[in-house]
């Protein structure tokens, strides 16, 4: 297959996606003109317009004090009902936040072959995984998303393997979230 074409057989669009590790990301770098219909649903799988409820939204949860039942409440209300919710007042400051989402910038515009060293079969780190889709290999329909599933283990030595564009922001950063936590301190 070539990088310049821009249609793509099923089995190709597997083999470029997900086997050679490329996403969603290197797809959208080969200048798609429209999506490959392995990423679209079909039309009866789809959101039935009708039954939007235009007067409710995406839950906001006041977790400023975790300990109060009614939180914990509110969070398994939301995700059985939702799928997500967004929570405010976590203390984690907004700088963290930032620094965070910045340095996922930054792995996201590494080059395809950079990225690719952190596909769950290739990572040098067991706490680092970069994944498309959920279960590509078994989906029928292909969410149209790459992500890094980062998993924090404090005193892991294996941060040392992280990407290097955010090991250092993403260390600082899990630590002091971890440690506001675990000693219910404010940050």
């Amino acid at each position: 297959m070539s990088t310049a074409s821009t249609e793509f057989e099923p089995t190709d669009l597997v083999d470029y996606a997900v086997n050679q590790g490329n996403g969603v990301n290197g797809l959208m770098k080969l200048g798609l003109k429209t999506i490959p219909e392995r990423y679209i649903l079909p039309p009866e799988e789809r959101l039935d317009q009708n039954h939007i409820v235009q007067e409710e939204s995406i839950p906001i949860i006041d977790v400023s004090n975790w300990d109060d039942p009614k939180v914990a409440a509110r969070i398994c209300e939301a995700a059985a009902k939702w799928g997500f919710f967004q929570i405010i007042n976590h203390g984690i400051p907004l700088d963290i936040l930032e620094n965070l989402k910045a340095a996922m910038h930054k792995f996201f515009d590494l080059p395809n072959e950079e990225r690719r060293k952190y596909l769950k079969e290739n990572s040098p780190s067991p706490t680092v995984h970069l994944n498309t889709s959920v279960n590509p290999l078994v989906d029928k329909v292909l969410l149209w998303k790459d992500y890094l599933k980062h998993l924090f283990v404090p005193d892991d030595q294996t941060s040392q393997l992280w990407p290097s564009v955010y090991k250092l922001i993403c260390n600082v950063c899990f630590f002091e979230v971890y440690m506001s936590y675990l000693f219910h301190e404010e940050l």
